[in-house]
């Protein structure tokens, strides 16, 4: 498929959709699948059967996927910036193209 330039634990922040402006931690990557599981965004409610683990089941609320496309990426100051990738001697790091810094 191709290569994600989100990777796990990044800080991003949503720019499109019904969650914009909203913020997070990315938990999990798909990159099969463009997506990507941000912390406390596109939560959604989700009926479970009674269980083992969950005795009582009910109804619960979780985040979901969220596709890479309507992230983008935080600098340490805490504005959006798309990323670039560059050599540091003979380890290729990912740099903010808005603030020059490696991530």
């Amino acid at each position: 498929m191709g290569k994600l330039k989100i990777k796990t634990g990044d800080t991003v922040r949503v720019i499109a959709g019904d969650h914009k402006g909203s913020e997070g931690k990315v938990q999990k990557v798909f990159i099969d699948k463009n997506k990507a599981i941000v912390e406390g965004v596109n939560l959604v409610k989700k009926h479970t059967k009674p269980s083992a683990q969950n005795p009582q089941g009910g109804i619960v609320e979780k985040e979901a996927p969220i596709h890479v496309s309507n992230l983008s990426l935080l600098t340490s100051k805490g504005e959006t910036t798309r990323i670039g990738y560059k050599m540091e001697g003979d380890k290729k790091v990912r740099f903010s193209t808005k603030s020059k810094e490696v991530i």
